[in-house]
């Protein structure tokens, strides 16, 4: 039986501080829900997380965004959005078209077909989400938020203080 690094953590307790144990629990988790809707999308419309996530940050422009913008939001390199844009103009879910005012940039946007098929999996997705975190109670999403956004404020502090 292959362990996460969380289980080793709790297995050996004295070689890891609290904060370690708390951060390898977080990433057990992100790890495994990642996993689960990666294995769904695959399985369910055969298409890839990163696909879906290029497809959601479209779907809340209409008239589309630059290639800048779309890997500024989704946090990856352009070079990164070029290759999954390039599939999705191929199976005709986006549309490119270059800017009028400055040729080196291109505008991309979902076409009817993309919208109406990222529309499905957006509907799936999140009833695969719900069930996901189906044992929390409305409670428990309500402190796990609220300490998720004290840690998220932490980790910004740190960063800041890093870079100053």
């Amino acid at each position: 039986m292959t362990l996460d690094s969380e289980t080793k953590a709790v297995e050996l307790p004295d070689d890891h501080g609290t904060e370690l144990r708390l951060w390898l629990r977080l990433l057990t988790c992100t790890t495994l829900i990642e996993g689960e809707v990666r294995g769904r999308l695959r399985e369910r419309f055969d298409v890839t997380l990163p696909r879906f996530d290029l497809m959601a940050q479209l779907d809340k422009v209409s008239d589309g965004m630059t290639l800048s913008d779309l890997s500024k939001r989704m946090m990856v390199s352009n070079g990164n959005v070029t290759g999954l844009v390039e599939r999705l103009v191929e199976s005709g879910h986006i549309d490119r078209r270059t800017s009028e005012t400055d040729r080196r940039v291109q505008f991309i946007r979902l076409t009817k077909l993309g919208r109406a098929e990222f529309r499905k999996m957006a509907i799936e997705h999140e009833k695969w989400i719900a069930d996901i975190f189906g044992d929390l109670s409305p409670k428990d999403i309500r402190e796990l938020m609220r300490l998720l956004a004290k840690t998220k404020g932490s980790a910004q502090r740190a960063a800041r203080t890093r870079t100053t």
